[in-house]
């Protein structure tokens, strides 16, 4: 959760009442955001005292002071929500992107804040707002950056283009010297604050950059905006400009922070929107969009979460409290019409409808209700109780069960174990945090094998299993992958042990009612068999095998795991010092 950091009495001040420590901890707890720190007591020297205070990591409209004081405003009663509203309705400015940033940020939206009146605290918090955005929606800037520039020192129309590097020319912000992009990252490449961004666009042939008609620089994203359009505390109209490789979320950033500085403008809560023309791929538009958006929610829906009996009018009083308008649909009467703002973009659902209206309510005032039918009763998935019988039948045949991580290395998963990865297989992480955990592991071996190297001064043989879910690629899925539990065994020990595992599967097949086939062409009902495996590099040449099950007679036969004795190259990748032996198969057939 972001903590933000407020002026104490600047938000006392928004919220028309001065609070001591403890009723301001409650009114946070009762909306759903805690307070992290009061630092009244530790200033010195005229400090002004500050309240660091934990929001939800989706609510973007709280990650200044501004929208803190707005909600909890709403929430108390003594505030409505703002009606933003454009002006003019058609704009006079335009901001054209060019064809030639499809090969780096292809998307692009823009706004135009008038008459904005700021002082050194509104200033601030009007930079830490995009400073927080930057750091928590726009991923370090990966998918959206934002510049805020002083609209009186360019000339509109602007146009978004992607130049190559030695074309880009301008004094960055803060300094005096003209530099190329090349130069300039050279210059910032050692910069604590500027530098981890550098990679976003160093490799590409092209960098995008921001011009204004007499071809001005404004700024270069997601690096540095220029020293010419520099915003200050005397700034009265600001051009907002966003480039982004996500629209979505480029949409999201205009709205918030136009929506949380409107409020200072010489008609306040209005924006001067901005036309993008982007014809090559269909994207031009005017933003930003402040319309509300709209979305249904069943009250039956809403009272069987909650536990209570809320009328229609009832529930519109609750969600007020939220920044949401609804009223009873005139289709159905168990529907409401909610009206979201642009400021709550977190609403997707109606789940999110009705947390509003639990948190409104007051989860203190909920009362305790008892399962209305035995259905609601939890109970074991039928998967964790075959997978607790595989480690019963396990532990019972001297094996110890380890946990690895579901996260793994690419190379672990693949490289490791003398196999390829044709990208149809395995969830790759967009954004790992260290090259350990790239990839979700589409096999239990890799795991149980790190868990060998680090045990392998004990006592031999070692004997482990694990029972745990691995993550597969499908595409025709909503969500594009599917869990599959399995079990895995590996013996390690002076020799291969092939007869061990070999030995453990069928204690593990007896288990669950499952005979082997000697024949089974010529064999009918349950049962399971193994196959020789020629193509599985994993295993040494010759000592490989699939294992084939069929659930019953008349049911296909299923390839549903592999067995054998592990190469000496994986054991080696591994920094194992023995030989093993390892099985897997896919515990899900025995539902």
């Amino acid at each position: 959760m972001p903590t933000i950091p407020v002026d104490k009495s600047d938000l006392f001040e928004l919220l028309g009442k001065t609070y001591t420590t403890e009723e301001f901890d409650e009114l946070c707890f009762e909306f759903g955001i805690e307070l992290d720190e009061d630092t009244t007591e530790e200033c010195q020297n005229g400090e002004r005292p500050q309240l660091k205070i934990e929001i939800p990591a989706n609510r973007y409209d709280m990650l200044c002071i501004e929208g803190i004081a707005q909600a909890l405003n709403e929430f108390l009663g003594t505030s409505k929500t703002p009606e933003f509203k454009l002006k003019p309705e058609q704009p006079t400015i335009k901001l054209t992107v060019d064809p030639s940033t499809e090969q780096i940020r292809p998307y692009a939206a823009a706004a135009v804040l008038r008459g904005v009146k700021f002082d050194e605290r509104r200033y601030q918090s009007f930079i830490a707002l995009q400073d927080k955005l930057h750091t928590n929606l726009c991923r370090n800037r990966t998918l959206v950056a934002m510049g805020t520039h002083d609209l009186d020192k360019l000339s509109p129309p602007f146009t978004y283009e992607a130049l190559a590097p030695k074309d880009i020319v301008f004094a960055p912000l803060n300094q005096t010297k003209v530099m190329n992009g090349e130069e300039l990252m050279e210059f910032y490449e050692t910069d604590k604050n500027l530098g981890k961004y550098l990679p976003i666009i160093r490799d590409s042939p092209v960098y995008p950059v921001i011009l204004d008609s007499t071809r001005t620089v404004a700024s270069l994203p997601p690096i540095i905006n220029s020293n010419h359009s520099k915003i200050s505390i005397d700034t009265t109209n600001v051009f907002i400009e966003i480039t982004a490789t996500d629209r979505t979320k480029a949409e999201i950033v205009v709205n918030t922070l136009v929506a949380m500085f409107a409020g200072y403008c010489s008609e306040p809560f209005t924006v001067e929107p901005v036309e993008i023309v982007s014809e090559h791929n269909g994207e031009s538009r005017v933003t930003p969009n402040i319309a509300p958006r709209f979305a249904q929610a069943e009250i039956s829906y809403i009272n069987s979460c909650l536990g209570l009996d809320l009328s229609a009018e009832e529930i519109s009083k609750l969600l007020a409290k939220m920044s949401l308008t609804a009223k009873q649909s005139t289709e159905d009467s168990n529907l409401i019409d909610v009206s979201i703002p642009c400021t709550r973009s977190d609403i997707l659902h109606q789940c999110d409808i009705m947390e509003d209206a639990a948190i409104a309510y007051g989860y203190n005032n909920l009362t305790k209700t008892k399962p209305q039918s035995e259905s609601l009763v939890a109970a074991p998935l039928p998967i964790n109780k075959v997978a607790d019988i595989l480690r019963i039948a396990s532990a019972q045949a001297g094996y110890l069960e380890v946990m690895p991580l579901t996260l793994s290395s690419h190379d672990e998963n693949f490289k490791f174990l003398r196999q390829e990865d044709d990208g149809t297989t395995a969830v790759v992480l967009a954004n790992p945090k260290t090259i350990e955990y790239q990839v979700v592991r589409t096999t239990l071996v890799p795991g149980i094998l790190k868990t060998i190297k680090e045990n392998r001064k004990h006592s031999l043989p070692i004997r482990v299993f694990e029972s745990g879910d691995i993550v597969l690629k499908d595409p025709s899925l909503e969500r594009g992958a599917y869990n599959q539990r399995r079990w895995s065994a590996i013996y390690a020990g002076k020799t291969s042990g092939f007869e061990y595992v070999q030995g453990l599967l069928g204690k593990i097949m007896q288990t669950v009612r499952t005979p082997w086939l000697e024949n089974p062409s010529t064999t009918s009902g349950r049962g399971y068999w193994i196959v020789e495996d020629k193509d599985n590099s994993t295993f040494f040449p010759g000592r490989g095998a699939k294992v084939f099950f069929r659930a019953g007679e008349g049911e296909k036969d299923q390839h549903i795991g592999s067995i054998g004795v592990l190469h000496p190259e994986v054991m080696g990748h591994f920094e194992i010092p023995y030989a093993a032996s390892a099985v897997e198969i896919n515990a899900e057939v025995f539902l």
